[in-house]
This record gives C-alpha cells, sequence and structure tokens, in this order.
C-alpha cells in the first residue's frame, strides 16, 4: 500500500485509454485533456477498453 498525501485530487479519465500508451504519453494526455499539470502531486487514472486494466499516472 503506498500512502496517498490527503490534499491529492484524483482525476478520472472518461472512456477508454490505450494500455499500449507509456507513461508519458498519459501525462500529456491529462496536461493536454484535462488541462492539469501531470507533476503537480494529483493521480490521474485511465482504463483499458475491457475494464479489466487500469493506469494511475502520480508524480510524487
Amino acid at each position: 500500500m503506498i500512502p496517498v498525501p490527503v490534499n491529492t485530487r484524483v482525476w478520472l479519465a472518461a472512456g477508454v485509454t490505450d494500455m499500449r500508451r507509456g507513461f508519458t504519453t498519459l501525462a500529456a494526455q491529462a496536461e493536454q485533456t484535462l488541462k492539469q499539470d501531470p507533476f503537480a502531486g494529483h493521480m490521474f487514472v485511465f482504463r483499458g477498453r475491457r475494464g479489466d486494466l487500469i493506469k494511475i499516472r502520480w508524480w510524487d
């Protein structure tokens, strides 16, 4: 279990994400789509097509 600070915001990406994307591409997607800084300590959650995979992008 990784402790997450109390003031961390969790952003859920609506829709389907290609799970072949790397974390740098997911950071760019978070920056362009959500207009948020991916290095600000927020948590970005992306889900795969079938819904059985997720990727979490979080910069501590």
